[in-house]
This record gives C-alpha cells, sequence and structure tokens, in this order.
C-alpha cells in the first residue's frame, strides 16, 4: 500500500472528521464511505480522520472500528495522510486501535484522555508517558474537554510533548483564549500542528497561527473549508468576511435544529445524505436520526444555501 509518512511537518490544512456512514448499528455503509472519501478528495481537502467524535467513535463495536480503519485506509490508499482516533477508557484498547491502524497504512494516531474518572493534571501526563511509546505512530493529542470531562493544561501538552513522537494537538473546547496559551507554550517546537476544531474560529485561529483545522462541515462542503484555511493562510481579511457568513449559516441552521447535544450529528448526516454524499442518516445508538419534520427543517437550510449539483457555490 502506497503510504504518506507526513515527513513534512507540521500537519497543516483542512482535515474533516468523517462522518462514519452506517447501515444500522452494526454495519458500516461501504459505498457510502468510498464516495465520502473521493467527495473529500475533489474537495482538497489535505488529510482524513477518522473516529473522531463526528465519526461516532464511542458508540461503535471494536469490531465496526477495526473495519472503519481497514476500509478507509483500502479507499484513500495512500493519497491524504490518514489519522485515527484511538481514545477508549482502556489503555489496552486504545494500543490494540493504534496497531490496526498502523498496520492498513495510517499515518498517525489521535488521543482524547480516557473518559469516566477524570484525572488530574499529572495523572494526564503520566498517563501519556506510559501510552505513547507503545504506540506505533506519531500521535496527536486531542482536548475535547465537554465530552472528557478534563482539558489539557498548556504545561501539560508541553510535558507530554517532550516526546517527540508527540507531533500535534486537536483542541475542540472552542475557547481561543485557551488555543493561544496552547500555541505560545509550543512555540519552541516548530514541526507541532496546532489543529481547531469549531469551525465557526477556524479562520481567526488560522490568522494568528494555528495550523488548520478538523472541521466537520467540512463533510459537506469541503471546498469551503479549504478556502477559509487559504484566505486565513494569505492574509485575505475580505475572504475571510465573505466565508464566514457561510460558516456562521451552516452552523446556526444544520446544527442546532433540536434541542439536544446530538443536533449537531444529526444535522450534519441528515444534511449529508440530502445531499447524496451519504445514502442513509442513521446515527448509531444511543441516538436516532431526525424525523420528517426535522429533515424538512434541515431541507430548508440546505436550500437557503447556494448549491449546485451538490456544490456550494463561493
Amino acid at each position: 500500500m502506497e503510504k504518506n509518512n507526513m515527513q513534512a511537518r507540521p500537519l497543516c490544512g483542512i482535515i474533516p472528521p468523517l462522518v462514519t456512514p452506517l447501515i444500522d448499528n452494526e454495519t458500516l455503509d461501504i459505498e457510502s464511505l468510498e464516495n465520502l472519501v473521493e467527495h473529500l478528495i475533489q474537495g482538497g481537502v489535505h488529510g482524513l480522520f477518522i473516529l473522531g467524535t463526528t465519526g461516532e467513535e464511542q458508540s461503535l463495536s471494536y469490531k465496526l472500528r477495526h473495519e472503519m480503519i481497514r476500509q478507509s485506509a483500502r479507499i484513500n490508499r495512500g493519497r491524504l495522510p490518514l489519522l485515527v482516533c484511538v481514545t477508549d477508557t482502556s489503555i489496552v484498547e486504545s494500543i490494540q486501535l493504534a496497531h490496526i491502524a498502523a498496520e492498513c497504512g495510517a499515518d498517525g494516531v489521535v488521543s482524547a484522555p480516557p473518559y469516566y474518572f477524570a484525572p488530574g493534571q499529572p495523572e494526564l501526563a503520566q498517563f501519556y508517558e506510559e501510552l505513547v511509546p507503545q504506540l506505533p505512530l506519531p500521535v496527536f493529542l486531542y482536548n475535547m474537554p465537554s465530552h472528557v470531562k478534563v482539558s489539557f493544561a498548556p504545561d501539560t501538552v508541553r510535558r507530554i510533548a517532550q516526546n517527540p513522537q508527540v507531533v500535534g494537538f486537536k483542541d475542540s473546547s472552542a475557547n481561543a483564549v485557551y488555543f493561544q496559551s496552547v500555541l505560545y507554550k509550543m512555540k519552541e517546537r516548530p514541526d507541532f500542528s496546532m489543529l481547531v476544531g469549531p469551525e465557526e474560529i477556524t479562520g481567526e485561529c488560522v490568522l494568528l497561527g494555528a495550523h488548520g483545522g478538523i472541521n466537520g462541515g467540512a463533510n459537506m462542503f469541503p471546498e469551503l473549508y479549504v478556502g477559509m484555511y487559504n484566505a486565513a493562510r494569505e492574509g485575505h481579511l475580505q475572504r475571510i468576511l465573505e466565508l464566514q457568513q457561510y460558516i456562521m449559516q451552516i452552523s446556526s441552521t444544520i446544527y442546532t435544529v433540536g434541542k439536544h447535544g446530538s443536533s449537531y450529528l444529526k444535522g450534519l448526516k441528515c444534511a449529508l445524505s440530502l445531499l447524496g454524499v451519504i445514502k442513509d442518516d442513521f446515527v448509531a445508538s444511543p441516538f436516532y436520526k431526525f424525523n420528517a419534520p426535522e429533515r424538512e427543517k434541515i431541507k430548508g437550510a440546505l436550500a437557503a444555501l447556494p448549491i449546485v449539483n451538490g456544490k456550494l457555490q463561493i
């Protein structure tokens, strides 16, 4: 298998967190996954990130996670860097997922802190000092405090990243001040990739030194988020302002149908099915896809965007 070893560091650009197309709780929709990967590559993205929050990792069986890794690597064929999330409450399972990722030709793994009992900062650092040397690939730390109940302190990131195998950081805190604090702490590691999760602040973060975004909306409209990244890298402020309006329109409509925290995921998968990128918007239990009234609202949100033949006209 042809393999991209991410020799050019830091990793930069738009690396979408892929949705996991499902037929049911036990069955991966391989045809839809093939269509999604090709859609993203044609849209100009710079990498692929599977089994993250948007990919519903924690709701998937290990068997299904393993299949998602294998099929994504097969479809990608080394064309883009492939990152695999290995977050788990069990260090043994994280290591096993990482080895499967390496065997399939992935280029890096992504790890959020183990959840349930929230570790303190010394425990968090010690955990990664134990985990990282047992992983066969470069490691990106993943800050997701709303889901795992703990945030990496900037000094903890710096401590863990003393190991050169730790090559990057994805922050989904939506706290731009915190992100800048970590960026400042890591300024002596020019090879260290600083990536932001929330698409609503990706443009401003790239302007201020971030290397890119892991943006869920890129599943739908990769050209929009690649365009924002390019505009921010080039300092084209007027273009940033124009594209930000579309990003905020998507965020405030497609992601806000419904009353629960799962609305983002349901809205994104529903929109992808309506756009024809995936066949069905099945969401793994304990969540469920939208019913007809919510689906109509997503149709309306898409109709309000300048879409021609499934592509946003920007």
